[in-house]
């Protein structure tokens, strides 16, 4: 393809790849060389040059270099542009989440609701991309667009015609999902996150609403948490942009939970749906998972599907065989005395409160928790967390999550500024072992923060680790089983 194709006003050369990653560059690839917040791509520049990059798209600073270069104001855009133009294949309906917790759970049940209804589905994220053909890893919740277009035209080309995939923050600031045709839009619930990134907590919303309010083409679906306090901001910023809003949740005006009664391995749901003459539907549903937020999350799922036409009882059918996200409220087993183990990826202070709130109609005994926070990333959140835990759990365990550059100990010291009396063991095996220990009949233990995350990063080295196998390690010894 030639690069005046992928981005205007540039000379007309053959490109044979697009990338953003001088690791990647091979002979004919146009190299985008863009400033992050830890490093300057353009420091790049010579080594992809060497690897045979024979243009770069970059911004307008002043620089030359030995082949044509495409500056722009906003280079982001133009390489998602470029992408998008270079991988044009994508699946005839795409979806995409956003909001600080519940995104994987919901791209994941909206990917299995399309599935039970016999369409060609997949789903982008945390959990990497999966499809009928298994799973690809992604490295970030929202990868750089040339990977989000390289792996949208594979999965097209794999026959997927339904594509649901998450829009964090980061992504939508930086331009990730712009070329992407969306089909609709969700937003689940925005609370304290990513702070060290973003300005403030108004940028951080302006992020999210980014895929409302730029992204969504006029008249698309934009489905909202009727029960979050942004409710009225994203409903507004949805009506502006000449979109359709869709509540859902217990205040949702087109699909609701009527009631909700825990049971021992789910919960039975009435969900209604429709205002005005299509108001008084209802109809009662078994979800096989447990707490509210595997409830709301599987709502927001259904929600989405409703709102681009499919029928409403199909998607219903749906929620009743949905099966739980890897690391989110995962149970990994028991002891001998059913006492059960569940892993969970809740890295915020709202994620914690919503988990251990979830957990506690199915505990009898004590609810345990370890978790942890990490390092280089909003230090305000970690004392916050520590509070969620004294407030909402029994036994508080704190531990290291993945500290990178940070020296653990003082993490933990911060968050035990809000749990003074929780317990405080650094090595996470050991503090994940301690808590199984700790399991008496009728007791549940809950190990937040990592979820489906395999490595542990320390100084700048991932070391391979696994709340999963450590707890199933753990259980092991006690006599337990998972």
């Amino acid at each position: 393809m030639k690069l005046d194709q992928l981005v205007a006003g540039a000379p007309s050369l053959e490109i044979t790849g697009v990338t953003a990653d001088s690791r990647k560059v091979k002979p004919g690839f146009l190299f985008a060389a863009l400033q992050g917040v830890a490093m300057d791509g353009r420091d790049y520049i010579d080594g992809a040059i060497k690897s045979g990059a024979v243009a770069v798209l970059t911004d307008n600073r002043p620089g030359e270099w030995s082949v044509p270069a495409v500056k722009s104001v906003e280079p982001r855009l133009a390489l998602a542009t470029a992408a998008a133009a270079f991988y044009p294949q994508q699946p005839a309906t795409v979806a995409a989440v956003t909001g600080t917790n519940g995104k994987s759970s919901t791209v994941d049940f909206l990917r299995q609701i399309w599935a039970h209804m016999g369409r060609k589905s997949a789903s982008m994220g945390t959990l990497g991309a999966i499809g009928p053909s298994g799973s690809i890893d992604l490295g970030h919740t929202t990868p750089d667009p040339v990977m989000i277009h390289e792996t949208l035209a594979k999965l097209a080309s794999e026959g997927v015609t339904h594509a649901a995939m998450e829009a964090s923050s980061h992504g939508l600031a930086q331009y990730r999902l712009h070329g992407v045709k969306l089909a609709a839009g969700a937003f689940t619930n925005l609370t304290q996150d990513h702070l060290d990134y973003h300005l403030d907590f108004d940028d951080y919303r302006r992020a999210k609403m980014k895929l409302f309010t730029e992204l969504l083409p006029k008249g698309a679906p934009a489905v909202i948490n009727a029960d979050s306090p942004e409710l009225d901001v994203f409903e507004a910023a949805a009506k502006a942009a000449g979109l359709k809003p869709f509540t859902v949740g217990w205040r949702g005006r087109d699909l609701r939970i009527g009631e909700a009664l825990p049971r021992g391995t789910g919960q039975d749901l009435v969900i209604q749906w429709g205002e005005g003459p299509s108001a008084g539907n209802e109809r009662k549903v078994h979800l096989p998972l447990i707490g509210e937020f595997q409830a709301l999350n599987a709502l927001c799922a259904a929600g989405i599907a409703m709102s681009l036409g499919d029928n409403v009882n199909k998607v219903l059918d749906g929620l009743e065989v949905l099966t739980g996200v890897h690391g989110r409220l995962e149970l990994v087993g028991q002891t001998a005395a059913k006492s059960p183990v569940f892993v969970d990826y809740a890295h915020t202070p709202d994620g914690l409160n919503v988990l251990l709130r979830a957990a506690r109609p199915h505990v009898r005994g004590k609810l345990i928790v370890v978790f942890g926070c990490g390092g280089d990333r909003d230090a305000t959140k970690r004392p916050i967390m520590g509070d969620v835990a004294r407030r909402l759990a029994d036994e508080v365990i704190v531990t290291d999550d993945n500290p990178r550059s940070e020296e653990p100990a003082k993490i933990r010291a911060a968050i035990r500024k809000g749990a003074p009396d929780a317990s405080e063991i650094g090595d996470r095996a050991a503090a994940i072992v301690e808590g199984v220990r700790r399991l008496k009949a009728g007791d549940a233990l809950l190990i937040a923060g990592k979820g489906h995350e395999t490595g542990q990063i320390v100084k700048g080295v991932t070391i391979p680790f696994s709340d999963f196998d450590v707890a199933r390690g753990a259980l092991k010894d006690v006599g337990g089983q998972s």
